[in-house]
């Protein structure tokens, strides 16, 4: 198996060091994600790059939540569904939506059940959703913006996910008491 490497400040290359200094002013360390993402300077930086992007969106936190931790489901991250599950958590998002979320089933909000039923959609089909989908999810609520915006959130996760399977990235003690296995049945 490849041995990737979890980067320091000391150990990043030159061109990721600036970005590792402002992942560190906004979450007080660099987590095990983008240490190994340093290893290729440009995907750390596209990556940040669209998380900074995303949280700009129209949709809520919950809202980008939502399509995180959906992609997250879809793509079968562990990493990123514990990361995106203690972020939630942070945010005060629902138990009863985060233990949904986890478990592929139902939300229990009609709002968050059409935006995660769409952001399925885009993961599982790569984009090829349908249009009755797409106006189902405008007829809940959302625009042909939020569309777009969830294109943008699964393709940040999209990376993330990848590089995570790649790498065999490890939890951080952050996420501590939300790891993940896919169930078996969803």
């Amino acid at each position: 198996m490849t041995q990737f490497t979890s980067h320091t400040l000391d150990t990043a290359p030159d061109a990721a060091k600036p970005i590792f200094e402002g992942v560190k002013a906004a979450f007080g360390f660099v987590p095990n994600l983008q240490s190994y993402m340093a290893e290729s300077p440009e995907l750390l930086a596209g990556y940040t790059a669209l998380w900074d992007l995303f949280s700009k969106t129209t949709l809520t936190t919950h809202e980008q939540q939502v399509v995180y931790l959906t992609a997250n489901f879809e793509n079968e991250c562990h990493y990123c569904m514990a990361g995106h599950t203690t972020l939630a958590r942070m945010q005060k998002m629902g138990e009863d939506v985060i233990a949904a979320l986890r478990a592929g089933s139902e939300l229990p909000d009609a709002r968050l059940e059409a935006l995660h039923r769409f952001a399925t959609l885009v993961v599982r089909n790569r984009g090829w959703v349908a249009d009755a989908d797409v106006d189902a999810f405008l007829a809940a609520g959302f625009t042909r913006r939020n569309v777009l915006e969830v294109v943008l959130g699964v393709a940040t996760k999209v990376m993330s996910n990848y590089t995570n399977h790649i790498t065999h990235t490890p939890l951080d003690a952050f996420m501590k008491g939300n790891e993940w296995s896919k169930p078996a049945v969803a």
